[in-house]
């Protein structure tokens, strides 16, 4: 054969591998308003970076006549390229090839670039619409589910991992987005389950339906399991790569910094009337941070679920930061047991990836109830204290309003190992609020027993406490507090802080890992 005849035998195998599942089935993916997995993948890098590998791969099964079967790529295309100028490897599983069901070689391609990620330091992008293992390959589809369950692990806390869910994701497929560290859905044409509707029924009896079982907002306000609810695949990949520009390549690089043109001077005269008089009333802390941040823009995980706090990235003079807060508007910022799986998840990766912490406190307690109780909020709620000790990146606090108890702990105080911590002059910070404590402090139930008028005596008594406790007075006095300030300078006070401890060095004691409340 001729060169020119073996550079041509290339070209029309690379052209017949690129038809995917051919013409029928990729129309029928774009009927159910999705794309293929070479257009996701088109949509992600930036325009003439991406760079297949393994495009040639074929299984090698010959169960149940296997060996007549073409799979273009396997079904699975894999490969790197640039988002936003920076490098990312990413595979994205082609439904139209076999339902991009996994094998042994399909499994490989992916582990191949796991490796290679991990070797280069760059974050890795899993793009999820398959069929699930590949029956006719048995236990060599099994082996390459563990294969990558096993690569998830080593990278957690190196590289960045994303998944997006795209279509359907069962059985042990499901274990591998759970173990990255952030899962997209596209709502109403992903799913996430380990048995489908129709095995519930059989087992179990109870009717369910694809979407109320593992659907995006299914996932994305009962479980949990996804952060971000898509509109279509364009918007999933859309805020992954918004997601990219807030992320280092690995653990031993900072977040990219911006100028974004914001003055760090800037005051938020805002804020100063932003605390309602009544303390019984919200008010929504998003407002707080949006008036904080860099020209307003932060983004935001796991917005659905457990509202009673925030977690988001934002940018602080052009610096990329963590930011947790309580959030008044949705119980009234009590902690319970999914805000604190919430939070301590977000706080170990800013940890690993070097992202400080902000944390806006207005928190008057745990939620009490059975419910909570029996579900572990003792084993959760702890997770929220070990994971505030155990980061070592810079960590600021901003008390707005109440932090009360046990909670005022965990909301990264001093205690914790919170670097610089801040109060508004509307804080209170105390052991309980005065409703409660009046009905405990023995000297202040013996005044109401003998007054002529017990409810007249208990309004004086709460005004009594609330002015001598539920202040950020005394914090300050015992060196709990680093300063009160006007609210319209938090922004100033925080990049500044921020400045100051970007340098922070601190080293855990030597151990191979601790043994986290899960």
């Amino acid at each position: 054969m001729k060169v020119s005849e073996k550079l041509e035998d290339l070209k029309k195998r690379e052209a017949k591998i690129k038809e995917m599942g051919g013409k029928a089935r990729i129309e029928k993916q774009h009927e159910k308003g999705k794309l293929t997995a070479r257009e996701r993948l088109d949509h992600l890098f930036d325009e003439g970076t991406f760079r297949e590998i393994d495009m040639l791969v074929k299984h090698r099964s010959t169960n149940f006549g296997m060996e007549k079967v073409e799979i273009p790529s396997d079904g699975v295309i894999t490969g790197h390229g640039k988002v936003n100028g920076r490098p990312v490897f990413a595979y994205s599983q082609d439904f139209t090839s076999r339902g991009g069901s996994l094998g042994e070689k399909h499994a490989g391609k992916i582990t191949k670039i796991m490796d290679l990620a991990m070797k280069a330091g760059v974050p890795i992008v899993g793009i999820n619409d398959s069929g699930g293992a590949r029956v006719e390959e048995g236990i060599d589809s099994l082996k390459g589910y563990g294969d990558i369950f096993f690569r998830n692990s080593r990278a957690s806390g190196v590289i960045p991992q994303i998944s997006i869910i795209m279509g359907p994701c069962a059985g042990g497929a499901v274990y591998s987005p759970a173990m990255t560290d952030f899962i997209f859905m596209v709502d109403k044409k992903s799913y996430m389950f380990i048995t489908g509707p129709s095995v519930i029924e059989t087992v179990t009896g109870e009717k369910t339906t694809f979407e109320n079982l593992g659907g995006a907002m299914t996932h994305n306000t009962k479980s949990g399991v996804a952060h971000f609810a898509c509109n279509d695949d364009e918007d999933a990949i859309y805020q992954v790569k918004v997601l990219l520009s807030y992320l280092p390549d690995n653990n031993m690089e900072d977040p990219p910094k911006y100028n974004n043109g914001d003055d760090p001077t800037r005051l938020c005269p805002e804020l100063d009337t932003i605390i309602p008089d009544d303390p019984k009333t919200g008010y929504d802390m998003k407002d707080v941070i949006q008036s904080v941040v860099d020209n307003g823009e932060f983004f935001e995980p796991h917005k659905y679920y457990a509202q009673n706090a925030v977690i988001c990235f934002a940018r602080m003079n052009g610096r990329p930061v963590g930011i947790i807060a309580n959030q008044p508007m949705f119980l009234a910022g009590c902690l319970d047991i999914n805000v604190s799986d919430k939070i301590s998840r977000f706080i170990r990766f800013c940890d690993a990836f070097n992202f400080p912490l902000i944390t806006f406190v207005d928190v008057p307690g745990y939620l009490p109830g059975t419910d909570q109780e029996w579900g572990g909020v003792i084993r959760h709620g702890a997770k929220l204290l070990w994971s505030y000790s155990e980061a070592t990146v810079p960590k600021l606090t901003v008390t707005t309003r109440k932090s009360y108890g046990g909670a005022y702990i965990a909301m990264s105080s001093q205690h914790l190992g919170a670097d610089m911590l801040f109060a508004w002059p509307t804080a209170e910070i105390a052991v309980m609020g005065a409703q409660g404590a009046v009905n405990i402090v023995s000297s202040y139930r013996t005044q109401m027993k003998e007054a002529k008028d017990p409810e007249v005596k208990r309004q004086e008594l709460i005004g009594e406490y609330e002015t001598a406790f539920n202040t950020p007075y005394i914090a300050a006095e015992r060196g709990y507090l680093d300063a009160i300030i006007l609210p319209r300078e938090t922004r100033i006070r925080l990049i500044d802080a921020l400045e100051t401890m970007v340098t922070k060095k601190e080293a855990l004691p030597p151990k191979k890992h601790g043994n986290i409340p899960v």
